[in-house]
């Protein structure tokens, strides 16, 4: 089960509307959905939440926002872990990942960091690589020389839709993580979306060729199309 979500981004308005803070966006909306507030907690570097009623849950779940800037996370993320007894497979960390697009996420415990500067250090400060990831793509600029500065950018609206689309999405999967039903949390995240109903496929709304030509000229003509 899940007891430990930390959201990774970097501190600071400058970036807050950045791809590296997708972890951030993620944390905020979780946050909102329980009525959590999360505070300034100098003991654990970050912005905490402690929540005693979340659904499905045992026991109190922590939500953090580590505010030492992404490649410190582990700084934030191993004393509040330590101190509460919570193990790395009970921790679920959000981030913002190069190899998928806008609009897909995946979900997984353990594996490398990928050059990933936040996974990195919570992986060397907690001493194993077996936390739980969820990655929300933010897509790749197609060149390495740009990745820095292609996470530092806000990405453009129909992206930054996609990806809150994504974080909707995952908060539908919260309570089997912290049932610790985790193989019914993954099925539902990596479940493609339903696509939009397309309008044609409704029998009664198509219409035949001829009725569309000739309501068209009608049309062309200033006639109501029933006249």
């Amino acid at each position: 089960m899940i007891r430990l979500f930390v959201g990774l981004g970097n501190p600071g308005t400058e970036y807050a509307g950045t791809r590296h803070n997708a972890g951030f966006w993620w944390l905020d909306a979780l946050a909102a959905k329980w009525g959590a507030r999360l505070l300034s907690d100098r003991n654990y570097h970050g912005l905490v939440a402690r929540v005693n009623n979340a659904p499905g849950a045992s026991g109190p779940v922590w939500l953090i926002a580590p505010q030492t800037y992404m490649n410190l996370s582990g700084k934030a993320v191993a004393p509040l872990a330590r101190f509460f007894k919570i193990a790395p497979d009970e921790i679920l960390v959000v981030h913002d990942e190069l190899d998928l697009d806008p609009g897909q996420m995946k979900i997984k415990q353990g594996g490398s960091h990928a050059g990933h500067n936040g996974l990195k250090d919570i992986q060397a400060q907690l001493g194993s690589a077996d936390f739980w990831r969820l990655r929300l793509g933010v897509g790749h600029p197609g060149d390495r020389a740009e990745v820095v500065n292609h996470v530092l950018r806000k990405p453009p609206g129909a992206d930054r839709e996609a990806i809150e689309s994504c974080i909707e999405r995952s908060l539908t999967c919260i309570e089997p993580m912290l049932t610790g039903d985790m193989a019914k949390a993954i099925a539902q995240i990596h479940a493609k979306p339903p696509r939009p109903k397309n309008p044609d496929a409704d029998p009664a709304k198509r219409q035949s060729p001829a009725a569309v030509t000739t309501a068209t000229l009608q049309a062309a003509d200033g006639k109501p199309a029933d006249s």
